[in-house]
């Protein structure tokens, strides 16, 4: 009996010991089940929120599906388009204001006007600047709304209260406005220049912030709103342009300037309206300090051999970037004498002491300079499209003076051609959008159909053409002069002003792709805490471009009268060689085209890690 009693103890121990090994395994494997689960479920949990550093108002991290995305847009879109029409209700006429109610001459009406445009181009550096450093894009535009708006009031009581008006003509007799009302009037006109200059450069960023870098989805959706969002600039631009002008020039200015004080109230209810939904993104400090920093940790390192293995380069342990609101950025192999600023010293190793950024600086913060300087080139090709841009209020005008304005009983105003240029950018923006990105997306695989690159340099080779065409217009309407003898007569050829209608469309669709496209590129290159400043430097262009086109038409104007020419712009265009000037910058916008090709190609787009 004792064997048998043995042998089923040693079969009981035997079988226990196995289920305890069972029961050991199950534990593991339910341990290693519910950690996958855990890791699933964390992963399911980031992709609920955004990943590219957004928060709430609050400051906390946001949800998808609650915040951003298009549910965002269509306040900010609201926003612009009424800013813009506030702010075109106030530009398109401004020249005739000045003429007909403060009574100035028409070089100094002109003059006024230019420098307020080039104040408002100006500005944006302020706006953007204090954005990106230390206000973010929402509290920006939030204030420099507010002056935007005492702005618009103060125009509008400048032109209502009789005291502040200036007194009627009497006959030829023309009172001078008084230094008071001058004063008012201009103040009130400045507001608004440091206004739109402050918001304008956040606005179209802010916007591209409701979307997620990160997801592949709502990339795409984003270059969709830059689309929309260029196409709600000029909603607002065609209603001023027409409605409110003709407002102020039948109903009064008391009226003409109020409407768009109200649009510009209603501008910033849209504004305020969408807060809840909003995606924003933290300030990282002065951009400018950090470049500043760059170049003089750099200069001190200047002996310093830059490691082979860019691993060796100083960067924050850390997963998120030194620089708050801002990805790491990878290392790029260009520019590499601005590496020295991320070499880390021997004194520094052996001190451990990391955090001099004048004398030690990341490589997020060297691969910030180094995209601004990458980008540089691309920056400057919209010097001269804006420069041809403006021949659309200048050149294009003078050219419509001087040909048959009447087409059946209506007579179109030279200036009023314009409008074909919105109509053309209004037609343009949704079959871009909806036919032609869907098309090039199967050609080119890419998930915008063009590259923001690709898209500027359609745009560019448009406006080639579009001051081509404007050439050959006035070749035929020189050659007409001639055939009738009107050379010498300073009066208009019977050539129809709607040949100029294919210019005007042309130039439109250019815009489509270079503006939008410039849009576009300077948010999606520039770095995450730099986005502001880049959209401020791209308004810069126009500015420049001004300039430029100002600077070209001195020189040709000086060259071509020597020895008592008559030159290419006389008085009397009949008797000089407008399209000689057209074929000039119709040239130096197709230089500018092949300088930019070359440029684009060697680009090296932004990586972040």
């Amino acid at each position: 009996m004792q064997p048998k009693n043995y042998c089923l103890r040693f079969y009981f121990i035997q079988s226990r010991k196995r289920e305890a090994l069972e029961e050991d395994m199950s534990s593991i494997e339910e341990d290693d089940t519910s950690l996958v689960e855990e890791c699933l479920l964390e992963d399911e949990r980031s992709r609920q929120y955004t990943g590219d550093g957004s928060v709430d108002f609050k400051g906390e991290p946001v949800l998808k599906q609650n915040t951003g995305n298009w549910r965002a847009c269509p306040f900010i879109l609201g926003n612009e388009c009424c800013e813009r029409l506030a702010y075109y209700g106030i530009a398109k006429n401004l020249v005739t204001y000045l003429i007909t109610k403060l009574h100035e001459g028409n070089v100094t009406a002109a003059s006024n006007v230019t420098t307020w445009q080039g104040t408002c181009y100006l500005s944006p550096l302020i706006g953007a600047f204090l954005a990106d450093a230390y206000w973010g894009k929402y509290w920006t535009i939030a204030v420099f709304s507010t002056i935007y708006f005492f702005g618009m009031c103060t125009l509008t009581l400048s032109a209502s209260i009789p005291a502040l008006k200036p007194v009627e003509c009497v006959g030829s007799v023309c009172p001078s406005a008084t230094p008071a009302q001058y004063c008012v009037f201009f103040f009130g006109l400045y507001l608004i220049a440091l206004g739109t200059g402050g918001i304008k450069p956040c606005v179209s960023s802010f916007g591209a912030d409701q979307f997620d870098d990160t997801d592949p989805d709502e990339r795409i959706k984003k270059g969709s709103f830059f689309n929309w969002f260029y196409f709600s600039i000029n909603i607002g631009a065609i209603v001023s342009g027409s409605l409110i002008v003709w407002i102020q020039d039948n109903a009064g200015w008391g009226l003409g300037f109020g409407i768009p004080a109200v649009f510009m109230g209603l501008s910033i209810l849209f504004f305020f309206s969408g807060t809840p939904l909003y995606r924003f993104q933290k300030p990282g400090g002065s951009p400018i300090t950090r470049m500043c920093q760059v170049v003089v940790a750099s200069f001190r390192k200047r002996n310093l051999e830059v490691p082979v293995d860019s691993s060796h380069l100083y960067e924050t342990p850390e997963k998120i970037s030194a620089i708050e609101g801002s990805r790491k950025l990878e290392h790029s192999d260009e520019l590499t004498s601005l590496d020295k600023a991320a070499v880390v010293s021997d004194v520094e190793r052996k001190s451990g002491h990391y955090s001099n950024p004048w004398r030690l600086c990341t490589v997020t913060q060297v691969e910030e300079l180094k995209i601004l300087i990458r980008m540089f080139p691309i920056w400057a090709s919209g010097i001269v499209f804006s420069a041809a841009y403006a021949q659309l209020s200048t050149m294009f005008v003078e050219q419509g003076t001087m040909m048959d304005t009447s087409i059946g009983s209506f007579i179109i105003p030279p200036a009023s051609l314009s409008t074909f240029d919105v109509i053309s950018v209004i037609f343009w923006v949704p079959i871009y959008d909806r036919i032609i990105v869907p098309i090039a997306r199967k050609f080119t695989g890419k998930e915008k159909g063009f590259t923001e690159l690709q898209r500027m340099g359609i745009g560019l080779f448009i406006s080639v053409l579009c001051m081509s065409t404007a050439a050959v217009v006035e070749t035929k309407r020189l050659q007409l002069a001639r055939e009738l003898d009107l050379v010498d007569k300073a009066v208009a050829v019977p050539l129809s002003i709607a040949w100029q209608i294919p210019q005007y469309c042309l130039f439109g669709t250019a815009e489509v792709f270079t503006f939008i496209g410039r849009l576009e590129f300077f948010y999606d290159q520039s770095p995450d805490a730099m986005r502001s400043l880049c959209s401020a430097l791209s308004l810069l262009t126009s500015s420049l471009g001004s300039y430029l086109s100002s600077f070209v038409l001195t020189v040709v104007s000086y060259l071509t009268t020597q020895g008592g020419q008559t030159g290419w712009i006389p008085d009397n265009l009949n008797e000089g060689h407008l399209d000689y000037f057209f074929w000039l910058l119709a040239g130096l916008s197709f230089l500018n085209f092949l300088v930019y090709v070359v440029c684009a190609t060697r680009y090296k787009q932004k990586a972040s890690l």
